[in-house]
């Protein structure tokens, strides 16, 4: 299983490569390219193809139609879900959509999947409504994580790639073998969507591949099951495999709301751009945020190892440094 894994990587890499130059060819007549200037945030210096998601979508479809077609647990489910909040996103790139029409969308595709069986299950049956709770809350948050994240070139794709990475790795572990193999062909993409997302990006991932990248990851996080560990002391695993997500975002709603800002306006607030405030370049930022991601996935494998209760305690120890640094970053005299 680990050679398959590494030969899905090999041939998605190579897809996304061939792909991506196509894919920004295509890009203006299908109008979806991004116009510098048409948003405070949007400071590239011409315009980028949207086609991003895209490219990983189908090469996710291509290389992966063999596993796909024997698949018989919770992969297809996760697919069939995740092409509607991808077209959601699609239609927000060509035409722009407000915030409640994604919610629709995203929750939509949080009930597909909800009632195809893929949920949480923290409580008892007799408490099933709060699995579903969970599940959509988690579910809509991860993908508008990932939308809100993607704020600098390559920051977003380089995280997603990090999550499908370790999830690779840990579902291989777990005898998850088609969730497994599902991680490495998300894996192989990004990093072939990687090479044209760089600073100066000659493609960008669009609401399309920022919004489906996270709701496929957060999907898959549910799914994971580690084997021989308690869910005591595995249950926050899928938060830390996202945390840099996460954190953009919960950093975002605290500074807007403490200033009376809209929460679905862009604004140069985010953490990237923050750090480049801080005295950072554009590279080492984006870099930055991809070294904590990769301290985060590593450290949420190593309190596996732990007891459940201190395995817990050092969760929310780093919970409690996030908003201890997340307070630090917004200081009114180092942003507003």
């Amino acid at each position: 299983m680990t050679i398959l894994s590494f030969r899905l990587i090999f041939f998605s890499v190579i897809l996304a490569l061939l792909l991506s130059p196509l894919a920004a060819r295509l890009a203006p007549r299908l109008r979806l390219i991004d116009i510098p200037g048409s948003l405070p945030h949007k400071q590239h210096d011409r315009t980028v193809p949207l086609m991003g998601g895209w490219v990983i979508l189908f090469t996710l479809l291509a290389v992966g139609a063999p596993v796909l077609a024997a698949s018989t647990g919770a992969v297809p489910s996760i697919l069939a879900s995740s092409l509607i909040v991808f077209i959601f996103a699609v239609v927000d790139d060509r035409i722009g959509l407000s915030a409640p029409y994604k919610l629709i969308g995203q929750g939509a595709a949080s009930a597909v999947l909800v009632l195809s069986g893929v949920q949480v299950q923290l409580f008892a049956p007799a408490l099933n409504w709060a699995n579903v709770l969970i599940t959509v809350v988690w579910l809509i948050g991860i993908t508008n994580a990932f939308n809100f994240v993607d704020s600098m070139d390559g920051l977003a794709v380089g995280l997603a790639a990090l999550s499908a990475g370790f999830f690779m790795l840990v579902t291989l572990d777990a005898g998850q073998t088609e969730l497994s193999s599902l991680c490495a062909i998300l894996l192989g993409a990004c990093i072939g969507v990687y090479f044209f997302n760089v600073k100066p990006a000659r493609l960008f991932l669009g609401d399309g591949g920022s919004q489906w990248l996270g709701f496929m990851l957060a999907a898959i996080g549910m799914v994971y099951t580690p084997v021989g560990f308690l869910r005591s002391q595995s249950w926050f695993v899928p938060i830390l495999l996202v945390g840099v997500p996460i954190f953009d975002t919960v950093l975002i709603v605290y500074s807007r709301i403490r200033r009376g800002r809209s929460l679905y306006r862009a604004s140069l607030d985010h953490t990237y751009h923050r750090l480049v405030r801080f005295g950072l370049d554009s590279n080492r930022s984006v870099l930055a945020m991809h070294l904590a991601a990769l301290l985060l996935n590593c450290l949420a494998f190593i309190l596996l190892e732990a007891a459940p209760l201190w395995a817990n305690v050092l969760f929310v120890s780093v919970l409690a440094g996030g908003v201890l640094l997340m307070i630090w970053m917004d200081r009114r005299v180092r942003w507003a």
